[in-house]
């Protein structure tokens, strides 16, 4: 039986999960892909909360893009969050890349965030 991309990438995530745990002082950084936005969230596992999150859906990301669905969308919200992260004294993350191959829009989000002060 073949899996669908949907399922194999729920596969894929999952066996990356057992490995990437976000603790307080390193939170995990975790990337949602769709066809058309680009969703990020910094979650602290150990008590089960979302420190904050974005997407390229947000009001104040759209009026800057108006398309979520490209590399130039998704380095601005690399810059984007990696400034929040940093107001919010948060200077080491886990990434977690869900699954995704670690090439185009995800791979121009963590480049961007690293050079936007994140330390992966």
């Amino acid at each position: 039986m073949r899996l669908s991309r949907h399922e194999g990438r729920l596969l894929r995530h999952r066996r990356l999960r057992k490995r990437v745990a976000g603790m307080p002082a390193k939170p995990r950084l975790c990337v949602f892909r769709s066809h058309k936005h680009l969703a990020v969230q910094v979650v602290n596992d150990f008590e089960n909360k979302t420190l904050f999150s974005s997407s390229t859906q947000a009001p104040a990301f759209r009026k800057q893009q108006p398309r979520g669905g490209n590399v130039p969308a998704a380095e601005r919200l690399g810059r984007l969050v990696a400034s929040e992260a940093i107001k919010l004294g948060i200077q080491q993350v886990v990434f977690d890349r869900g699954g995704y191959r670690y090439h185009g829009r995800v791979k121009a989000f963590a480049e961007a965030a690293r050079e936007g002060g994140l330390k992966f």
